[in-house]
C-alpha cells in the first residue's frame, strides 16, 4: 500500500504559540514552530481520503490544504483538541452530498454523540451536521474499503488509540504503549508518535520516552507530534535526534510505502 500523509496539526492542546507566551519556541519566527492542534490526512494512492483527529481547528486545516473530502475520520480520543471540530463536517456534507464517516470507540462514541447531540435527535434541525457514527469493537475494521488496526495505548489513566494503515503507525497522546500494541505496529515503515517536550509528564512522553518506544517498534523512521511550546524552536533540534527520527510540523507531507519512494 502507498499512501501520504499531511500533518494538519503537530501542537498539543493549547497550540503553539500559546496566548500570552513570551519563551523562545512561541516567539519564534520560523513557521515550523507553529503548530495547531493535532490531526493528519492520509491519502490512499488510487483510494480513499482519510483523517485522523478533528479538532478545533478542523475548518482551518482543511482549508489551508485546499482539502476537498474526506472519506472517513478516525478518532482517536474524546478530548477536545481532537474532536472540537467536528461540527464543522457540514462544509462537506454541503458539497458533497454525503454523511460522514466518523470511527470511534464506544466511549468516544458516547461522547460525539452528547456534545452534537443536536446532529444526533430523531428529527435535527436543519444545517446541523450528518455523521454516521461507527463504533470500533474489534482490533481491524474496514474505513471507506481500507483496512485499520486500531492500536491500544493509554493516556494518563484513559484508554485511548492509535492507528495503522498498512506501513503507517500513528499514535497520539500516549504516556504507556502496551506490549501487545508494539507488538502490532511493528514491521511498520513509518511511525506517528507524540513527544511533548523534553520534560516528564504525567499523561503524554516526553520526547525521551517517545523515543524508547519508537525504537522498540523500530520503524525506519519516526515523526514525533503532538508538540508542545516546551519542545525548543526546531532549528535547536538540528542533529539532536537519532538517526530516521524527526519532529513533525505543521503542512509537512511525506509519502509511505514502497521505502517512502
Amino acid at each position: 500500500m502507498r499512501l501520504s500523509l499531511t500533518f494538519f496539526g503537530t501542537g498539543t492542546s493549547t497550540g503553539v504559540p500559546v496566548i500570552g507566551c513570551t519563551c523562545e519556541t512561541c516567539t519564534s519566527h520560523d513557521h515550523r514552530d507553529q503548530r495547531l492542534r493535532t490531526s493528519a490526512l492520509i491519502e490512499i494512492e488510487d483510494g480513499p481520503t482519510i483523517l485522523i483527529d478533528a479538532g478545533p481547528d478542523f475548518r482551518y486545516q482543511m482549508l489551508r490544504s485546499n482539502t476537498k473530502k474526506i472519506d472517513a475520520i478516525l478518532l482517536t480520543h474524546k478530548h477536545y483538541d481532537h474532536v472540537g471540530g467536528l461540527d464543522d463536517v457540514r462544509g462537506l456534507n454541503y458539497t458533497t452530498r454525503n454523511d460522514v464517516a466518523v470511527f470511534a470507540q464506544p466511549n468516544v462514541a458516547a461522547a460525539v454523540r452528547h456534545n452534537l447531540h443536536y446532529a444526533f435527535t430523531a428529527s435535527p434541525y436543519p444545517g446541523a451536521p450528518k455523521i454516521s457514527l461507527n463504533e470500533i469493537e474489534t482490533e481491524t475494521f474496514m474505513a471507506a474499503g481500507v483496512e485499520v488496526t486500531a492500536l491500544p495505548v493509554v493516556h494518563g489513566q484513559m484508554p485511548i488509540t492509535g492507528f495503522r494503515i498498512g506501513p503507517l503507525a500513528y499514535i497520539t497522546d500516549a504516556s504507556q504503549v502496551p506490549d501487545d500494541t508494539i507488538e502490532r505496529a511493528r514491521g511498520v515503515e513509518t511511525l506517528v508518535i507524540n513527544a511533548l517536550g523534553p520534560l516528564p509528564h504525567p499523561s503524554h512522553f516526553n520526547l525521551e520516552q517517545a523515543i524508547e518506544v519508537a525504537q522498540k517498534i523500530g520503524a525506519r523512521r519516526t515523526y514525533f507530534t503532538h508538540i508542545s511550546h516546551k519542545m525548543p524552536p526546531m532549528a535547536k533540534m538540528k542533529g539532536l535526534l537519532p538517526q530516521g527520527m524527526d519532529l513533525a510540523y505543521d503542512e509537512l507531507k511525506i509519502k509511505v510505502g514502497d521505502s517512502g519512494k
